[in-house]
């Protein structure tokens, strides 16, 4: 049974790296106390024993072992031994590719449809989708393929941002890239506003967190839906 927990961000303001997030990771891990860490979507560069540090920092403050994959000399097989996993945010494009060189693609999907418990921010949650299409991210790299790694049959947009009725930006807004995207690509896509996270458990879609999300579907007029929505139809579609 599935059991992911997708966050549009790691940091909320004005709170510190992963503060709004540990209560609902501890919530979602119950007894269990360790978490594979995969920090390839590198913020700003930042290298991975750094990344990966500031997140053991963070939960280590609160009872959990944190490995980084980066660190295991198989990453598959820390894959196949973790007792849950977490990928960080960052260049979705760059975590792609790296998730693919090291191997790991089809050990995460394998795991997570066996129960593992898969967490992930930002980038991280970009690739549980069905593509990375509606990244934000810039394309700095080339990974083999804009296939993700298929976790939930929709696609997220982190850090959704709703279009400014008063700015005099001309360019596309968030709405316009999505449907731009919808012109070539079926799938639905939810756009999760900063502090909003998905819970996904076994059939059961839940969005929970502060601010909300919109919902895309081709053709359709997005549908605005508020913390506590049942979203269960996004995984018939």
């Amino acid at each position: 049974m599935r059991r992911i927990l997708l966050f549009s961000t790691s940091t909320v303001h004005p709170g510190g790296y992963m503060e709004y997030a540990v209560p609902v990771v501890q919530r979602f891990l119950g007894a269990h106390r360790s978490i594979l860490f995969v920090p390839y979507a590198r913020p700003n560069g930042m290298p991975h024993d750094r990344y990966t540090e500031l997140f053991r920092t963070r939960l280590g403050n609160v009872g959990y072992r944190v490995d980084g994959v980066h660190e295991a000399g198989d990453p598959s097989q820390a894959v196949r031994t973790a007792e849950s996993i977490f990928v960080g945010g960052g260049n979705t494009f760059v975590l792609l590719r790296a998730l693919h060189e090291a191997g790991i693609v089809k050990t995460i999907r394998a795991r997570v449809a066996e129960g593992l418990p898969y967490m992930g921010s930002s980038a991280g949650s970009n690739v549980a989708g069905l593509s990375i299409g509606t990244t934000n991210d810039m394309p700095i790299v080339r990974p083999p393929s804009f296939e993700a790694l298929g976790l939930v049959p929709f696609n997220i947009n982190p850090h959704y941002l709703d279009p400014d009725p008063d700015s005099t930006h001309m360019g596309e807004t968030r709405e316009t890239r999505i449907d731009e995207f919808h012109a070539f690509n079926p799938q639905p896509v939810v756009g999760l506003r900063e502090g909003s996270w998905l819970l996904i458990d076994g059939t059961s879609v839940n969005l929970q967190g502060t601010n909300g999300a919109r919902v895309f579907r081709r053709q359709q007029q997005p549908e605005e839906v508020e913390a506590g929505a049942c979203l269960d139809s996004l995984l018939q579609e």
